[in-house]
């Protein structure tokens, strides 16, 4: 399979990451806490993230194990199925720690 045939989910991807970035930026971890409408952008962009790994097919996501495939999806579960009990200290440590690593890694693919 092709990086060509799956670059829309990999956009996707990039998209949702750039965003959660701009949304997040100059943001402490207090702030972000209590802002409900960057929480939701986020939640959403989580989502999308994880929708777009989800539709890329398993030969695809061996050939590339070390992007968190499999992270990403159960970060999309979580957020649209237990959407009452997100985490928020764990989802501001993935914005943080997650994210910016999710990025370089998927521009890589991409970019090679």
């Amino acid at each position: 399979m092709s990086k060509k045939r799956y670059r829309v989910y990999l956009d996707d991807i990039l998209t949702s990451v750039e965003r959660i970035k701009d949304y997040t930026k100059n943001l402490s971890k207090e702030d972000f806490l209590k802002d409900l409408k960057t929480i939701d952008a986020v939640v959403r962009n989580i989502e999308i993230l994880g929708e777009a790994a989800r539709n890329i097919p398993e030969d695809f996501k061996e050939k590339y194990p070390e992007l968190p495939w499999s992270k990403m999806i159960s970060m999309r579960n979580k957020v649209i199925h237990e959407y009452s009990g997100i985490d928020l200290e764990i989802l501001w440590q993935t914005v943080q720690e997650d994210i910016p690593s999710l990025e370089d890694q998927v521009k890589e693919l991409v970019e090679n």
